[in-house]
């Protein structure tokens, strides 16, 4: 681990910065745990992988076809995965797995105008290197399915356009024994809101929920193959969400493998 950096906190943040910086800075003593729910694996995996963004505005991509049968629904997502979405919601990240077993997916950003879904953006991105799971646990190398708010964002890198409540520090620094190709993968991230305390730094080690349901799931970089359990995108991508998501639109992710978000 290299050394300890100055956490700063962007986004509008006043008095939670101090406790957010203080958060940063106790963390770091478990950075080894903390990080152990992303990148940092150097198995392989197929499917889309690289830097190039493929953003679009909308173009052929999953559940287009519904998308224009009933706007007012996300294209690719079921009843059960709709009814999960807060009424409150503007914006959604939804991560398309392309199998249960596969680590391979595409990251589409849609925005609510009115009561209609709008695509935004998409790239390809990666999962966990086995697949997705209803029931993560710790280690299992998958990335849990399901509907999770995005409320907090940080990173090695400062972000200066985020609207989420950032926090910039070296302690998001990879270890040095992880590939390097894995170097930058934490330069940005924006924590998903499972098995974690909202309002606190990505590197919070906070698991409400206990130990073994693991931890520290984000999106983050892409270092071309599947993660321990993030999702993980261009570069662009992730710039671009953090330009765009926002608190007052109350952001959310839906993911998991294409059978899991239709079900």
């Amino acid at each position: 681990m290299r050394g300890k950096g100055v956490s700063q906190v962007q986004g509008g943040q006043t008095a939670g910065t101090v406790a957010r910086a203080a958060v940063a800075g106790a963390a770091a003593a478990a950075l080894a745990m903390t990080l152990a729910g992303c990148g940092g694996e150097s198995g392989a995996a197929t499917g889309p992988s690289g830097s190039g963004g493929a953003a679009d505005k909308g173009g052929a991509a999953h559940g287009d076809s519904a998308q224009k049968a009933d706007p007012t629904r996300l294209p690719g997502v079921g009843d059960a995965m709709q009814q999960r979405l807060p009424s409150q919601t503007r914006q959604a990240v939804v991560a398309y797995g392309k199998g249960e077993d596969s680590a391979a997916s595409t990251v589409r950003l849609f925005i609510k105008k009115g009561e209609k879904w709008i695509p935004e953006r998409s790239w390809p991105a990666h999962n966990g290197r086995k697949g997705w799971t209803r029931d993560h646990h710790e280690d299992d190398k998958r990335s849990p399915v399901g509907v999770f708010t995005l409320t907090d964002a940080g990173g090695v890198r400062s972000a200066p356009g985020a609207k989420l409540p950032y926090t910039a520090s070296a302690d998001f620094t990879p270890p040095s024994y992880w590939p390097k190709r894995t170097r930058h993968d934490f330069d940005h991230v924006i924590a998903i809101d499972y098995n974690r305390a909202k309002g606190t730094s990505p590197l919070d080690p906070t698991r409400p929920e206990g130990q073994s349901k693991g931890g520290n799931i984000w999106l983050h970089l892409d270092h071309g193959s599947g993660t321990s359990g993030c999702v993980s995108l261009p570069r662009e991508g992730m710039e671009y969400l953090l330009r765009t998501l926002d608190p007052a639109k109350h952001p959310v992710v839906v993911m998991g493998d294409k059978a899991a978000l239709d079900g």
